[in-house]
């Protein structure tokens, strides 16, 4: 098992949630973050006065998967998110030792 870790521009999260709907991946966790890389902060405008934004908004989605499935989620969310514009984000992949179903205590894959 996955865990993947998307982290992508806001006003494409519904099209990649939909697209991974579309291959069959529909459990996933979804955070609003601010960060930033080589894309950095930008400065603009309020009431005259200019300040500088650091960090900028994010969505970080996240999904655990069966090994199986991690690539074709990735080219997925790569073909999908990918506007070719600085701060079209990145993509995590790291294992998972174990998962826990709280409810019924459903263990690794039957708790996916």
């Amino acid at each position: 098992m996955k865990k993947v870790e998307a982290i992508i521009k806001p006003f494409l999260a519904d099209d990649v949630r939909e697209a991974l709907g579309g291959i069959g991946i529909s459990g996933m966790t979804v955070t609003e973050v601010k960060g930033f890389g080589r894309q950095k902060g930008h400065t603009e405008l309020y009431r005259g006065a200019e300040y500088t934004v650091d960090f900028l908004p994010k969505v970080k989605l996240e999904l655990i998967l069966e090994d199986s499935q991690v690539g074709q989620c990735v080219d997925t969310i790569i073909q999908v998110a990918r506007t070719g514009k600085l701060g079209d984000g990145k993509i995590f992949v790291s294992p998972v030792e174990k998962i826990v179903r709280i409810r019924t205590g459903e263990i690794d894959k039957d708790a996916i």
